[in-house]
């Protein structure tokens, strides 16, 4: 991390920032930024500043590592770079300065860009404050300058919505003063900066602006429609409210009384569950991409430029719709020209309902339809670089498809599938080309869903998992890699949420209300409108998977037969739980509850003959506890490498709310104590579809957070000798800070630390009474604590360091602080 400066002859001082690859903005640069406008203020020969980024970008914005202290600790960076450097050096300059944008200006960037007296931006440069999306709101004036430069209007639309701008929309509003050519763009702006200082163009403080701001009338009517749209939209996002508070504070009481707001409420928020839990998805979702032992061994992803699916229903064509919007060939195949047509009229209907969004133009909706062909055998798929089969769950049909594929298909072809269930061991068994089949697994609508699963078996190759990564980001997905199994890692999760409300109803709790209650916790959908939406064919399929797979742990209900015995298959024909009418919401049907009733009496498993009496949380509790039972269980056989991507997939794949971090995160602020009590009382009352899991028991009996343990797991079973690396890998989210040499960091540790050292093997056991003797003598929160630990730990043989030989740098770096 750099931050230069260079004066020219014309007197103008370029001031630079460096923090490849997104010129994050830390405590080291706001330094050297406040050091080098010193120098330049100071400076005799400087008439005037120019602000740039190198490596073509400008700033991606404000460290959010910063947000991640531990809790009570309310120092910030941010409160008093506000004023410090936004205001008193760079807005306060007594020579004028000017921004030389380039590539993006995100959240601080833009806000640091703002504070200067003009902006000159290369064309397409991304402009905007995406803070509200990880919980937080624009802290360094942003919610001040905004509505100062573009309106109160089109301010709040950016900052609600998370929605940027380019640089030619900025123009238009007034937030840029002018476009140059990347080539030119320094040049025109210390042109336009000696412009200022020679008084042939105005010297603007935008925080002293008010031109933009309209009447107090008109400002107020529209923040009281946002603020009521906010209270719709995102009713568990309390920083949207926060940030519209500290847009009116400046409003009513100026500028400077709103920066004061808006550091307060930035505090405030910084310490919220709710940007907690959306930073962890932050990371989480970061995470993702990093796959052991194949984005890591120097493989290079090939390219995949045309790719056959076989299946054009909803998934098919869905899927069909994500590759073509990327520049992708498709070649739809159909049993017969009807459905053919079907399913190519499903894409040009995925594709006009985006335009019909504004998610996608005309022209680039034109294009995308001309890369889709239709076709009914498989002479077309001799060239093609991957083929997704997404019929329906049969196994037997897919075999069939999987060894017709291997005939026909060049060798380098990927074969991959859509199952959501099915064990692709099973799928490829008749098949010599076990090592390119893999699971592709998207999420409908698959077009609009953004995760996308990817199943690896133990003999698939990793190129084709590299392959296969390199096209989900391609087409804009948020791939995860997990191992194979019945139902994976998402559907396998989430098998009892869909089956623990049956066990509800039949213990006598009304279907609909069990809906609301989910509802209520933050699901779009309950798990019974959910059904509908799946249909009861699929989930009858489904559910025999699961039962062959789990039989220890179904609930095995009648209702679904029952339902598809009245024709109800849900949404596909109108019919289900609730009534379905295109352009409408869905209704709560009455009609079906005999049907209800029937199955009731059927499975008669109500104790006494009597319904149950269940408050609201017991409902959200018996359906999400025996969910994340089921995640330990996924965790405890290595289906995925991190427990985050639990959290990740939970979100993006099953829609639980986000504001909640994702279903391990959540589970770990509830307590594995507590869902562990929870489901032992409910499994020696109900049965034992709620006997908690061994690997929940063991984290619940010895105090451990059920997501540390994906991690540290594995590494303390296989060998008692742990790296110093791999443990702070384990035990805390600041690993890459840590590496970075922000060696403070560290002092987060203390909370993992103790749990897993409990877990290692016997030759730890001499040192752990002297450790923990030790600790008590320091503040919880001191480097000392965590490294005495790691110091003694190594003094007794059961912790080396990263390099063999020699101390770790991460190590010296704490010994000498």
């Amino acid at each position: 991390m750099t931050v230069t400066m260079e004066v020219g002859n014309d007197g103008v001082a370029v001031v630079s920032i460096s923090n490849p690859p997104l010129n994050i903005i830390n405590a080291a640069m706001i330094a050297g930024l406040k050091e080098k406008f010193g120098e330049a203020t100071r400076r005799s020969d400087v008439k005037a500043i120019v602000l740039t980024g190198k490596g073509g970008r400008f700033s991606g914005g404000f460290d959010i590592n910063a947000f991640k202290k531990p809790r009570g600790d309310t120092s910030s960076d941010e409160p008093s770079t506000s004023i410090d450097l936004i205001v008193n050096t760079i807005e306060d300059c007594k020579k004028p300065v000017v921004a030389a944008v380039e590539g993006l200006a995100l959240g601080g960037g833009l806000e640091l860009a703002m504070g200067c007296h003009a902006r000159i931006a290369a064309p397409k440069t991304q402009l905007g404050l995406p803070e509200l999306t990880l919980g937080v709101i624009p802290g360094l004036g942003g919610t001040q300058r905004l509505p100062r430069l573009v309106g109160v209007s089109k301010a709040v639309e950016m900052m609600l919505f998370s929605k940027p701008i380019l640089s030619e929309e900025g123009k238009l509003l007034g937030l840029i003063d002018d476009i140059a050519p990347s080539k030119e763009l320094v040049r025109a702006s210390r042109l336009f900066a000696l412009e200022i200082a020679n008084r042939c163009k105005p010297w603007v403080r935008s925080l002293h602006r008010t031109d933009k701001i309209g009447s107090l009338s008109e400002a107020q009517g529209l923040l009281r429609a946002a603020r009521e749209q906010a209270k719709r939209t995102a009713p568990n996002m309390p920083q949207h409210l926060a940030c519209l508070d500290a847009v009116e504070e400046g409003i009513l009481h100026g500028g400077f009384k709103g920066l004061l707001k808006e550091t307060s409420v930035s505090k405030e928020l910084v310490q919220s569950n709710t940007t907690k839990a959306l930073i962890n998805l932050f990371f989480a979702q970061r995470a993702t991409a990093k796959v052991p032992s194949i984005t890591d061994i120097g493989l290079k992803p090939k390219h995949v430029k045309k790719v056959g699916i076989i299946g054009g229903g909803i998934m098919g064509s869905g899927i069909a719709t994500s590759l073509i919007l990327s520049n992708i060939t498709v070649f739809l195949k159909e049993i017969n020209s009807e459905y053919l047509l079907k399913g190519m009229k499903s894409v040009e209907a995925n594709i006009e309902g985006l335009v019909t969004r504004g998610k996608v133009t005309k022209d680039m909706a034109t294009k995308a339809l001309s890369l889709l062909k239709g076709v009914s055998d498989y002479s077309e798929f001799k060239e093609l670089d991957m083929v997704i089969e997404a019929v329906i769950e049969d196994v037997p049909l897919k075999q069939d498809i999987f060894s017709d594929l291997e005939k026909v298909c060049s060798s380098h072809c990927i074969l991959a599938t859509n199952t959501s269930t099915i064990d692709l061991n099973v799928i490829g068994e008749k098949t010599n080309s076990q090592d390119r089949i893999i699971g592709a697994h998207f999420f409908s609508p698959a077009h609009i869903m953004p995760l996308l699963e990817i199943i690896r078996t133990e003999k698939t190759s990793p190129q084709v998992i590299l392959d296969l990564l390199t096209v989900g980001k391609i087409i804009k997905k948020v791939p995860i890699v997990v191992r194979n199994c019945t139902g994976f890692a998402v559907n396998r999760t989430f098998f009892p949420y869909m089956q623990a409300p049956q066990l509800l109803v039949h213990l006598g709790v009304d279907l609909f209300r069990v809906d609301r209650v989910i509802r209520n916790f933050g699901f779009p959908l309950g798990p019974f409108q959910l059904q509908d939406l799946g249909g009861y064919k699929l989930g009858k399929a489904a559910g025999k998977e699961y039962q062959n797979a789990f039989p220890d742990r179904i609930f095995r209900s009648t209702l679904n037969e029952l339902m598809l015995k009245d024709g109800r298959n849900g949404k596909s024909n109108g019919k289900g739980i609730y009534i379905h009418k295109k352009g409408s919401k869905p209704i709560p049907d009455p009609s079906v509850l005999p049907i209800v009733d029937e199955s009731r009496k059927l499975m008669n498993i109500m104790p006494g003959g009597k319904p149950i009496s269940v408050t609201d949380e017991e409902i959200t509790e018996m359906v999400l506890f025996p969910t994340i039972n089921e995640a330990c269980r996924v965790l405890d056989e290595g289906v995925v490498d991190r427990a985050s991507d639990l959290d990740v997939a939970s979100v993006l794949g099953m829609s639980f709310p986000s504001y909640r971090g994702g279903l391990i995160f959540w589970a770990d602020t509830v307590g594995p104590n507590r869902i562990y009590s929870s489901l032992k009382k409910w499994s020696e009352t109900y049965g034992s579809f709620f006997k908690p899991s061994r690997y929940l028991e063991e984290r619940a009996m010895k105090g451990m957070p059920l997501s540390i343990a994906a991690e540290a797991t594995p590494s303390l079973k296989s060998n008692s000798k742990l790296t110093l690396e791999r443990l702070l890998l384990s035990t805390t989210n600041e690993w890459l800070s840590i590496r970075d040499g922000e060696i403070w960091k560290l002092k987060q540790i203390d909370n993992g630390m103790l749990p897993v050292l409990k877990l290692c093997y016997d030759q730890m056991q001499p040192c752990i009474e002297h450790c923990f003797a030790l600790c008590s003598m320091f503040p919880k929160d001191s480097l000392f604590y965590s490294f005495e630990l790691i110091h003694l730990c190594m003094a007794h043989g059961t912790l080396s360091p990263v390099r063999e030989n020699e101390e770790s740098e991460v190590y010296r770096a704490a010994a000498h602080e």
